[in-house]
């Protein structure tokens, strides 16, 4: 097992930026502020709600909320450094099993808390081998394709078509075959820097592994993966980056804002998640959400990719007072009506008893496949073992095959997969 002081070995030389943002307000409620609450969060795009609701929750109960924000792709060096200095985070996330592994010391035992006890599932909750609640999902999200109807339409196609990766493909390559008529092309821009791969590094890459577990849903981080399941992400990936706004040998260096081009009706689809939603649902009313067809037996019944890496943990080293502060903290936020409906809109479903409901139209369009009897397909990317550094040599491998599409190049980056899944679960595991 890792510790605490390897990791932080390991760290000393990794970049790490962040963006500190305090909430702040005076005094102005009957309860005592007694505690504090540093909430570490990595995700960017959710840093402006969160300062508002600490803001908010400082403004109630007198207790001082500070957000911190990790820059995109520093949040495992930022969670080091933090952890490292006299006041660290009280709240932070772990999300996935890389994570427990790396962090259950530090994380204080959520079993029968007060926020356990609003849970109306657990079925997003993180646990060590001994069955420690290490953390606990503040929401689930889904991910998959984003699609433009009204454009599917435009082009001279229906939604209907579209039911499996054949059907798929003979609607984008279509698209894309008319885009200088049509004006718009099949799918938005794949880049391969750090704003954008993980869309394809951790979410598309789920398709190969959760096809992998053929049915008995990994519970635990497996040694090895067979790559069996690497043709059909192949042939998705192929399809996103061949028929497309931007030439595949232009997708490393980034600089491409796909959302946009969805939303100013460039594309047709857009491969990404519900927490896409709020961004997009002004621009384009009609989106919706599809799965990753891919050219797997049975794919029609295939829903779309359900999980969370949105993981709460309490500092277990802080002081009593300040793991109280943050656990009356949690509590409110997945109960207040305000302060759960902006965390429902900003991350999605909250699977807490009293927590808003979601409005989200993407996540509707998952609860449709659901009840119509489709597969959920979990999130075992989450299984990634030191999900930085595998991630980091899977966005080298795409780049080299994207720039050259040969089926050596391929092999990098099944190699990349496989052997590279093997290699870091060694160095975690040793």
């Amino acid at each position: 097992m890792r510790t605490y002081k390897k990791i932080l070995a390991l760290a000393l030389s990794a970049a790490m930026s962040l963006t500190l943002l305090a909430g702040c307000g005076g005094k102005d409620s009957t309860t005592d502020a007694s505690g504090r609450v540093y909430w570490l969060n990595f995700k960017p795009e959710s840093d402006s709600v969160l300062q508002e609701i600490a803001a908010t929750y400082t403004e109630q109960t007198g207790v001082p909320v500070q957000v911190v924000t990790a820059a995109s792709g520093t949040y495992s060096q930022t969670l080091i450094a933090e952890m490292d200095k006299s006041a660290p985070p009280t709240l932070f996330v772990i999300g996935n099993q890389d994570g427990v592994a790396q962090w259950k010391d530090y994380a204080l035992d959520l079993t029968g808390s007060a926020i356990a006890n609003e849970l109306n599932t657990d079925a997003y909750n993180l646990y060590d081998e001994t069955g420690k609640l290490v953390s606990i999902g503040y929401c689930y999200e889904c991910y998959g394709i984003i699609v433009n109807p009204d454009l599917v339409q435009q082009a001279g196609h229906s939604m209907d078509e579209i039911k499996d990766f054949a059907s798929l493909k003979a609607v984008a390559e279509d698209i894309h075959a008319n885009a200088a008529t049509l004006g718009f092309d099949a799918f938005t821009s794949s880049d391969m820097d750090g704003n954008s791969s993980w869309r394809f590094t951790g979410h598309m890459a789920n398709l190969e592994y959760y096809y992998e577990q053929e049915g008995s849903i990994w519970t635990e981080c497996p040694p090895t993966i067979s790559g069996k399941y690497m043709d059909n992400f192949r042939n998705l990936y192929d399809l996103c980056i061949n028929n497309s706004t931007v030439p595949s040998t232009e997708l490393a260096t980034g600089g491409h804002d796909a959302a946009q081009e969805f939303k100013d009706g460039k594309a047709v689809f857009y491969v990404n998640g519900s927490w896409e939603y709020e961004g997009v649902k002004d621009a384009v009313p009609n989106a919706t959400m599809i799965p990753y067809y891919c050219g797997v037996a049975g794919e029609e019944k295939a829903g779309l990719n359900c999980g969370t890496e949105n993981c709460w943990a309490i500092n277990a080293k802080s002081s009593e007072a300040d793991q109280q502060a943050t656990m009356d903290f949690m509590v409110w936020c997945v109960t207040d009506p305000d302060a759960s409906r902006k965390l429902v809109d900003t991350f999605g479903v909250m699977p807490y008893k009293q927590a808003a409901e979601s409005t989200n139209g993407f996540l509707a369009a998952a609860d449709e496949y659901t009840a119509n009897g489709c597969y959920v397909m979990n999130w075992a990317t989450n299984f990634q073992p030191n999900v930085e550094a595998y991630r980091a040599s899977l966005v080298s491998a795409l780049n080299q095959y994207n720039n050259a599409q040969s089926d050596a190049n391929w092999e990098q980056v099944r190699t990349a997969f496989v052997d590279g899944w093997a290699t870091q679960y060694q160095a975690i595991n040793g």
